[in-house]
């Protein structure tokens, strides 16, 4: 009997540290959007930022973030929000990766304005938005 009641109270205990450990995974998930946008940010706005080692530190924080939510799961009941973050996540680093990073290395600092202003300010917020909706 006194086994039976271990193993009941060790199932509660883990059910209620779920939504706990989702909200603390959600919130390093935010940590990791806020240094990739910074680090992104630091290139576009000091062109003496632009060499090799900036522009490792901002492709190894997407990949941070991209590696974080592939070990995510979405919430019960969240699923739809979790799908809308992981899509705006991807639109958001491969257009980093194609047009806005390509763009500031070129020197074409009104076209990356643009887009890190436009398009990309949107989706990251968008993602933010849905962090927070998680539980981070």
């Amino acid at each position: 009997m006194k086994r039976y009641l271990s193993l009941i109270f060790a199932a509660l205990l883990f059910l209620a540290a779920t939504p706990w450990a989702h909200a603390n995974e959600f919130s390093d998930l935010r940590t990791k959007l806020s240094a990739a946008r910074e680090s992104l940010v630091t290139m576009l706005t000091n062109k003496d930022k632009r060499g090799a080692e900036q522009q490792k530190i901002v492709k190894d924080t997407a990949d941070a973030v991209s590696a974080h939510l592939a070990k995510l799961k979405a919430p019960a009941g969240k699923e739809a929000q979790f799908k809308a973050l992981v899509d705006n996540w991807t639109a958001f680093k491969k257009t980093r990766e194609t047009d806005l990073v390509p763009a500031i290395l070129a020197g074409k600092d009104d076209e990356a304005r643009k887009i890190a202003g436009g398009i990309q300010k949107e989706r990251i917020t968008k993602c933010q938005e849905m962090v927070g909706e998680l539980g981070g």
